[in-house]
């Protein structure tokens, strides 16, 4: 009798946390498990930001994937998906055509431009490592080019970043630690350097502890980061951003070099899989199968599941999409032994966003903690998650030691 197959599409947090724990649940002779990715390396994007900075290269945020599956379990396929289609049951790829039995979406994130004019040609977002790296070097070259300038242009080294969500900050941090550098290097003097973070909400940090937020934009503004908030980006050009100040008033800051890290939306294939979404995001039943279809589980950035309590969406965290991706495969055993599937409820241990190298502020079991305390709640967390993928071996390789 044929084995059924499993098609896991993406292999981000969500992706390869139900490939891990579908090959600990299964014989050889149970499944065939079929992964696709366009990549031959897993990246792990809660920090991307660190690389898009400079404080962390972009071969320090990524590790092959056979370094975490079984070979002898699971199918590795490196190709793009370019087309799902759920009521033919085939998926697409630059490998060819795939057929399944039980489909995994878990693709992750695309940037959302919000249809701002001029976004998607003149910033740059950190929507992989590729474009970490992109953003590393663009900034580099835009201090080298000022050095060597003899008319010095100054927007060369003004820096804007749109958004002051978990993204942003984060970014803002390393950057506030990475500037100073940077001036060494290329012979800049460090007031000639302006970092602008500008944000359309009238907060930072929406959903954090008040306390710590005041905490996070002082330690900010004191390496020299300056916040204007509540003041929506409007347009972006060559030569910089135009922002609104007021009902009819607009100012535009000369930069070259806008980073947009303010909104993020499900992959795009997921609007034409004839699945039911929102912004590319499938509103997934409880046991995380998308509506109408028993064969198809979605996690990851792809799913939007409600908090039941705020009647908001959860976000689309690292921490959840591994959860996910354990429940998902949990689900599919379920069904392969004609078992009922369970409820995913997340397991929300806190959140920590990093202020740049030692600093930090985070709620962990409902406690508030700043400074070094919530920087190495961080990286237990970063270690945590590589642990969960790769055991002790990937945390000895690619985790973070530097607590002090």
């Amino acid at each position: 009798m044929k084995r059924p197959t499993i098609l896991v599409l993406g292999a981000g947090y969500g992706g390869l946390a139900t490939v891990v724990k579908l090959q600990k649940s299964l014989g050889t002779d149970e499944a065939d498990i079929v992964l696709i990715n366009k990549n031959e390396y897993h990246y792990e994007s809660t920090w991307l930001h660190e690389a898009a900075a400079g404080t962390l290269t972009p071969e320090q945020v990524r590790y092959d994937i056979k370094r975490v599956i079984n070979a002898e379990k699971v199918e590795f396929i490196q190709a793009k998906v370019e087309a799902i289609d759920v009521n033919e049951k085939v998926v697409t790829s630059s490998a060819g055509t795939h057929t399944y039995d039980y489909l995994v979406i878990s693709l992750g994130f695309e940037g959302e431009t919000f249809g701002i004019p001029g976004l998607d040609k003149h910033a740059l977002a950190m929507a992989n490592v590729k474009a970490a790296r992109q953003i590393r070097d663009h900034i580099d070259y835009q201090f080298a080019t000022w050095s060597l300038e003899e008319s010095k242009d100054d927007s060369r080294l003004t820096i804007v970043v749109g958004g002051a969500g978990f993204t942003g900050i984060e970014f803002l941090g390393e950057l506030g630690n990475r500037v100073p550098e940077l001036c060494k290097e290329y012979d800049v003097p460090f007031e000639k350097v302006r970092v602008v973070c500008v944000e359309a909400a009238p907060m930072v940090l929406p959903g954090f502890d008040e306390e710590l937020v005041k905490y996070a934009v002082g330690q900010l503004e004191s390496k020299g980061i300056e916040f204007s908030i509540g003041t929506p980006l409007v347009e972006a050009t060559e030569e910089g951003v135009k922002i609104k100040t007021g009902e009819e008033e607009f100012e535009f800051i000369k930069s070259r070099t806008v980073v947009w890290a303010a909104g993020v939306r499900g992959n795009r294939l997921v609007e034409s899989s004839g699945i039911e979404n929102m912004r590319a995001r499938v509103k997934v039943e409880k046991d995380l199968r998308a509506p109408g279809f028993d064969d198809v589980f979605v996690v990851g950035d792809c799913a939007l599941m409600i908090n039941e309590e705020i009647n908001r969406p959860y976000p689309p965290t690292a921490q959840i999409a591994m959860q996910q991706g354990d429940k998902c495969a949990e689900n599919i055993v379920a069904l392969l032994k004609n078992q009922p599937t369970s409820t995913f409820v997340p397991d929300l241990k806190g959140s920590v966003c990093s202020l740049g190298g030692d600093d930090a502020i985070g709620v962990v079991f409902d406690k508030k903690l700043t400074g070094t305390k919530a920087s190495f709640m961080k990286k237990v967390v970063d270690n945590r998650s590589l642990y969960m993928i790769g055991g002790i071996g990937l945390v000895m390789k690619k985790g973070k030691f530097d607590f002090l």
